[in-house]
């Protein structure tokens, strides 16, 4: 059962959707691809200058290996740029089959992939299961086409050092799931996620002080597609709760509501964003457009609006290229 490569780039959220073929001989397959993106920003931060932002820079391999005719191995290494340190994001190995596909190693976790947003940096606080990757990680996707599933497990893993008690956190374990159906031009889906002992200084600012944290969540989302119209929602609730004293807790509703037209290679897109906390809730509204200027090559522009306090009005330009 001989696949492409292209076929396994749902299984690496941090890699380029792009491609270029290295080697194709007796069914063994490796590619490379890579994505290039810089911004010139200006945040919703009060005083906060515009500047350029590195937003991407990444580099990956993935190899496919048929095993038999119904199974083949399949591996990637992915690289991220961004903070100017090269840093390895993805090194997994797995097997594929009619099964679906189980992976083992460094990757990102289904929460990595759930939201509806269709803002570049604009969007507000939304959605936050705070760890998405991990190097502990065990996978398992399965799609059929109408129907598709997966669920992952971040096993006991070491993560960096806690801000409150500035001692390493080497118990942090998650386990979440995704259940979704495709019927004619609807998409919908439900995450559900479940993390223990995760360090983390804060959640959306200054409103709640973690430490070490148990999270649990979930996120309701649906997408409809109507030939250039795209249409999307969604809502979601979290439960932050400091391990050390269970009183002290955050829990947080968010929804989000997107669209977008497009016009021959020109899109537009428009969004809105709310976040409601104990103490607090927040909202933030952004419109983009983006030209594409060859399938590997777009260039775009947003603007946003937040009524968070000290907040400033919101703008970028960027262009990414893939290859």
């Amino acid at each position: 059962m001989k696949k492409t490569l292209l076929a396994l780039s749902v299984l690496a959220a941090g890699s380029a959707n792009a491609g270029v073929n290295l080697y194709d001989q007796q069914g063994v397959i490796v590619d490379v691809s890579g994505a290039a993106e810089v911004q010139y920003f200006q945040g919703y931060a009060k005083d906060s200058d515009s500047a350029f932002r590195l937003d991407d820079g990444d580099l990956a391999f993935n190899t496919t290996v048929p095993v038999t005719d119904s199974l083949n191995a399949v591996a990637a290494m992915a690289y991220e740029y961004e903070d100017g340190d090269v840093t390895n994001d993805e090194l997994w190995v797995g097997f594929q089959g009619d099964f679906g596909t189980l992976t083992f190693g460094r990757q990102y976790l289904l929460a990595d992939d759930a939201g509806i947003g269709k803002d570049y940096e604009l969007g507000g606080d939304g959605l936050d299961f705070v760890v998405a990757n991990g190097d502990q990680v065990a996978k398992y996707v399965f799609d059929n086409g109408q129907f598709y599933a997966g669920v992952s497990a971040l096993l006991t893993e070491t993560q960096k050092a806690d801000a409150v008690t500035g001692k390493d956190v080497d118990e942090a374990q998650v386990i979440e799931g995704r259940l979704g159906a495709r019927f004619a031009d609807l998409d919908a889906r439900v995450y559900l996620y479940s993390g223990s002992d995760i360090a983390s200084s804060d959640i959306f600012g200054t409103a709640f002080t973690g430490g070490v944290i148990d999270v649990e969540g979930y996120n309701l989302e649906a997408e409809y597609v109507m030939g250039a119209i795209a249409l999307a929602g969604s809502f979601g609730q979290v439960e932050y709760k400091n391990v050390a004293n269970s009183a002290n807790k955050l829990d947080v509703d968010t929804a989000a509501l997107a669209g977008s037209y497009t016009m021959d290679k020109t899109t537009f897109a428009l969004g809105y964003t709310y976040l409601d906390f104990d103490t607090d809730d927040v909202s933030a509204v952004y419109a983009n457009v983006t030209q594409q200027l060859h399938s590997n090559v777009k260039v775009y522009a947003e603007i946003g609006s937040s009524d968070a306090d000290d907040s400033e009005f919101g703008y970028l330009a960027g262009m990414e290229v893939l290859f």
